[in-house]
């Protein structure tokens, strides 16, 4: 929905309008859908649209915001949700050709269930690439989703789909899975919020084979957006024996909470990562701002070498399970790449998993000393720029795995921590990037806060993205 000709207005302002009167959910409802159909062709975020569904669930919205007494703060709001969970009425191929849609569809994940709960409108499902296994989206299934600010560029993934979407201004807010950066990665790329919480904070169900390292995580226009969604995503559900206990106060709230004067730790490349640019210079103003805002930042790096070989063991494995459960002769039907995973991770051994695991442990100690010192770590999100859709390492580029050009997300997926992708501006070519907040385990409040800071001393506009190929 815009607020003028351009401008898109952020969940919280959608529903202050409902409030008003100044705008029906109804009418939000139809703005998204419009630009569905006059954006998708291009984008390509969503593989599963439901206007008549999504219409019915507007007017019932509508009816109690004209009563006043609507369900929560986020009642009638526009919304998709990723096609890695599950949802009662729909489909959920995951990007896989292996999947039969033509099944009893009548579970709700968590996710799904929280959201219809809360009055959200839900448009329809968001596009992945084969079990979210990469950090691109694009499947067989659905073809390449793209970048809203240059439809040739990459949108990132694997929550390509919903970061393109609420960039766009198809839905306020979508849902995505992050075992490796995947909700953060596209968010940083498509130029909106992404964050992943804590490890268990949003419940999952049924469990994912990539086990500690996935969590849940929304997307959003901005931060106040997060937080109304995470009071509601946060809520406990018994199928996930992992997860948190229930919350014992409200995010939204907490959001708001004064951060200066907490001590920062500011890592521009970990000691071990080229990062284009211009996005340091981006990175580096903005933590200037913030240092003049009231943060007490020193330059620290956090100490661990790149721990990816921990990663891909334990990414190799997870997606070797759950391709086990495959029907004989799925191969031929897989991404190739994914295949490459099944293949290696079949190589391994319970021993080999077990020190893996010790490893990310390890790792997660460290980070735990290091936040004794240090309230919350800032680092820019990715150390590139979007490039060219359709594939899954820059073309031309030293890169022959997707995690080698994300070594900014995937730690913090071993270590369980919550971390936030921020919009911090545009490079000069026109393409978003974001900054990434990381706090201790159970600080997603902290973590929330201090993005909001950033939002509050350098605040963006999400302007509707041109979308040309340039």
């Amino acid at each position: 929905m815009t607020a003028s000709a351009g401008t898109l207005l952020t969940a919280s302002e959608l529903t202050v309008a409902y409030s008003q009167g100044a705008v029906s959910p109804v009418e939000a409802t139809k703005a998204a859908l419009d630009a569905i159909e006059r954006r998708d062709g291009d984008i390509n975020a969503y593989c599963l649209v439901d206007p008549d569904h999504a219409l019915a669930l507007a007017k019932a919205s509508e009816e109690r915001w004209r009563e006043g007494n609507p369900i929560g703060w986020l009642d009638g709001v526009p919304a998709s949700i990723k096609d890695m969970f599950l949802t009662a009425g729909w489909p959920t191929l995951r990007g896989s050709l292996c999947v039969d849609p033509d099944q009893r569809w009548e579970v709700d994940s968590p996710v799904m269930a929280r959201m219809r709960e809360a009055g959200l409108v839900m448009l329809g499902k968001n596009t992945t690439p084969e079990l979210g296994w990469k950090a691109t989206t694009d499947s067989r299934v659905t073809g390449i989703t793209r970048n809203p600010y240059d439809t040739s560029k990459t949108a990132g993934g694997s929550s390509g789909g919903s970061a393109a979407a609420v960039a766009a201004g198809m839905g306020e807010l979508s849902v995505g899975t992050d075992a490796g950066g995947s909700v953060r990665i596209p968010g940083s790329f498509c130029g909106v919020v992404g964050f992943k919480p804590t490890y268990g904070r949003i419940p999952l169900y049924p469990a994912s084979p990539f086990g500690a390292l996935a969590h849940a995580g929304p997307m959003a226009r901005s931060v106040d957006d997060i937080a109304l969604f995470m009071d509601i995503l946060a809520m406990r559900d018994h199928r996930d024996p992992t997860a948190l206990a229930p919350l014992t106060a409200s995010y939204r709230e907490a959001v708001h909470r004064d951060v200066r004067g907490l001590n920062v730790a500011y890592s521009a490349d970990f000691g071990y990562i080229d990062v284009d640019p211009e996005i340091a210079d981006l990175t580096s103003r903005t933590v200037h701002t913030l240092q003049e805002a009231g943060l007490v930042i020193e330059n620290a790096d956090p100490g661990f070498d790149d721990p990816a070989d921990t990663f891909e063991l334990l990414w190799y494995t997870g997606a070797a399970k759950w391709l086990n459960t495959f029907p004989e002769g799925a191969e031929e039907k897989i991404d190739r790449g994914l295949v490459t995973a099944w293949r290696e991770g079949l190589t391994y051994s319970a021993m080999d998993w077990l020190a893996a695991d010790q490893s990310r442990r390890e790792l997660g100690i460290l980070m735990g000393e290091f936040h004794n010192r240090y309230d919350v770590l800032i680092t820019p999100m990715m150390p590139i720029r979007p490039f060219e859709a359709g594939h899954d390492v820059p073309p031309g580029g030293p890169y022959t795995k997707w995690w080698e050009w994300t070594r900014f997300s995937y730690p913090f997926n071993l270590t369980q921590q919550p971390a936030i992708s921020v919009p911090i501006g545009f490079t000069s070519d026109g393409l978003p990037a974001g900054l990434q907040i990381v706090g201790p385990r159970h600080s997603d409040d902290l973590v929330l806060a201090v993005a909001r800071l950033v939002q509050e001393v350098q605040p963006w506009r999400m302007d509707i993205p041109a979308g040309e190929a340039r």
